[in-house]
């Protein structure tokens, strides 16, 4: 999965990210996730982009937002 970084992060938390991310196959992985974590991450969004495309958005806890492109 390409990730695209959109801001400043730190070294140390772009390597934790980008492992989770390559961990990620599917949405259902990506909820599973933020609802192991404590306190639980929900989906913060869903942006619909046209009837198959939808941007779904959570917080990372080192407080950088994540948006995956999903079809």
């Amino acid at each position: 999965m390409d990730i695209e970084w959109r801001t400043d992060v730190e070294s140390g938390a772009r390597r934790v990210i980008e492992a989770l991310v390559s961990s990620q196959r599917t949405l259902e992985d990506v909820v599973r996730w933020g609802l192991a974590l404590t306190p639980p991450r929900l989906v913060a969004d869903v942006v619909v982009q046209d009837e198959y495309n939808h941007d779904v958005v959570l917080e990372h806890p080192a407080g950088v937002v994540l948006v995956y492109d999903t079809t």
